[in-house]
């Protein structure tokens, strides 16, 4: 078995094809859980405060939104469901979404020592820094149990659609997560611009607010941010029947998160021959 595995290894980089490469992806499976393993654990190493802090955050913004939106400006919420949790539904996965990107776009330089080291398939970095994301995101769940346990509200049958939905925030956070992993690289300079992005991307996504609002007319043109189909299906399947899903704005977020996921595969490949030089 060794001198076989030693073998494997000297197949030399540039002619690895793309099933090659893909089945490298599951050859260093093990490298993947440790990197996200090991981010995890760095990130709840003080465990009460990296957990609160996962808490706190999405809390702490839904309290403001609420207030704002929701008592000040009187924005209508969806049917039954307390504002609170409006906003909270659309808190989870937009939280999601804009910490992977942050994480991504880091993940390729603060492990630029392993990456200039040893080849392994570089996809593995970035989609770790999604799972870490995603454990965040599991926690931040629990304030959403707390939520509907505290108003007593009741899920309908959709809330089992749920996982779909999260399949969907994930294939975004991965798609936008790996162009900006990539750009990093090449551009030094670009993650300053990150901060940016996830803080406009916050008013410009329908998180403090119901996509309802938005007048007809537009519906469509606002459905080209693909967070709008993540969020309004994330509140479709929360919230339950009052949350009308509006099919062809999701359809076309949805197609958007396709093409977002296959552009940054595709450019994250492309980008990859040169990072062990650029980094």
């Amino acid at each position: 078995m060794m001198s076989h595995h030693a073998e494997a290894e000297l197949i030399i980089e540039a002619g690895r094809t793309e099933r090659q490469y893909w089945k490298d992806l599951w050859r260093y499976r093990e490298l993947f859980y440790f990197l996200s393993w090991r981010d995890v654990l760095v990130r709840y190493k003080q465990t009460a405060i990296g957990i609160a802090w996962a808490l706190i955050r999405p809390f702490l913004t839904m309290v403001v939104f609420t207030v704002v939106f929701g008592q000040l400006a009187k924005l209508p919420s969806d049917g039954e469901a307390p504002y609170s949790i409006l906003v909270f539904a659309a808190m989870l996965p937009w939280q999601f979404f804009a910490n992977a990107l942050t994480g991504c776009s880091n993940s390729l330089i603060s492990n630029a020592n392993l990456i200039s080291k040893v080849y392994f398939p570089r996809l593995i970095v970035p989609a770790s820094a999604v799972i870490v994301s995603f454990v965040d995101f599991l926690i931040s769940g629990m304030i959403l149990l707390g939520l509907m346990a505290g108003y007593n509200f009741v899920p309908s049958w959709q809330i089992l659609t749920l996982p779909l939905f999260v399949l969907i925030a994930f294939a975004a956070s991965m798609g936008a997560g790996l162009l900006l992993a990539a750009l990093n690289v090449q551009y030094r300079d670009f993650r300053y611009i990150v901060p940016f992005i996830v803080q406009f991307g916050l008013y410009i996504s329908p998180v403090g607010f119901s996509s309802n609002i938005v007048p007809q007319q537009w519906r469509l043109w606002y459905s080209l941010n693909p967070m709008v189909g993540v969020i309004d299906g994330f509140r479709w399947a929360i919230l339950g029947g009052e949350s009308k899903l509006y099919l062809p704005g999701f359809m076309l977020s949805l197609a958007l998160v396709g093409v977002l996921l296959a552009v940054g595969v595709t450019y994250f490949r492309k980008m990859e021959r040169t990072f062990a030089d650029v980094i």
